[in-house]
């Protein structure tokens, strides 16, 4: 059975990214795949990385099942809205707080790093309130895309990410609304039977 995690990184949980988080659920369920759920907007935890990697903070109960579910799936979806031509404050901060040294990567002393999440792939779903494809892919480099595909996710081992731009939601009439849900659910089954091309990954110890 194909083990997905859902992460929704919009704060408010009434949102079309709420929307498209439960469509790729309920079509992921019904095609078979376990699933997990992790919105961020409602997790219990400081997003502020108080001192770097200077000093340890401990993990807030929140953030140890968090990134337990991460660690358990074969599967990652990334949901959130591009905000200042990146993603959310929270998101930002849950990686800041949780994707740490020894958790979902590790560096050597010759300044290179590897990732721990290998064996795992992932799909980013952003959406834009009023920013088209055509604009943030040539004029701003897709950078909030960089940032989370190359920057974190690959960074930390993750492969195969595939990644969804819907917007400017502004435009889109219910009717368009409803065919892109439907869109993600086709996706969701598409996961949810895609055989993984990985091995489970060793998990490893969070700590606290």
């Amino acid at each position: 059975m194909k083990k997905i995690v859902v992460i929704n990184g919009h704060p408010d949980q009434k949102s079309f990214n709420a929307a498209i988080a439960d469509s790729y659920i309920s079509s992921a369920i019904a095609s078979g795949a376990e699933v997990r759920y992790i919105a961020l907007g409602t997790l219990n935890f400081n997003p502020n990385l108080q001192f770097g990697y200077r000093q340890r903070m401990e993990l807030e109960p929140d953030l140890i099942k968090a990134l337990e579910d991460i660690q358990w799936s074969d599967h990652q979806i990334w949901i959130h809205p591009v905000w200042w031509l990146g993603m959310p404050a929270i998101m930002k901060g849950f990686f800041d707080r949780a994707f740490l040294p020894g958790i979902t990567f590790r560096s050597n002393k010759k300044g290179s790093s590897e990732g721990l999440l290998n064996a795992k792939s992932a799909r980013i779903i952003t959406t834009a309130g009023d920013l088209s494809l055509k604009i943030y892919e040539e004029e701003y480099q897709s950078s909030g895309l960089i940032q989370l595909k190359k920057g974190i996710l690959e960074y930390c081992g993750v492969s195969s990410v595939e990644n969804h731009f819907i917007g400017p939601l502004y435009e889109l009439s219910e009717k368009d609304r409803t065919e892109w849900l439907d869109t993600i659910k086709e996706l969701a089954i598409v996961d949810a039977i895609k055989q993984s091309q990985y091995t489970s990954s060793k998990e490893v110890p969070l700590g606290r």
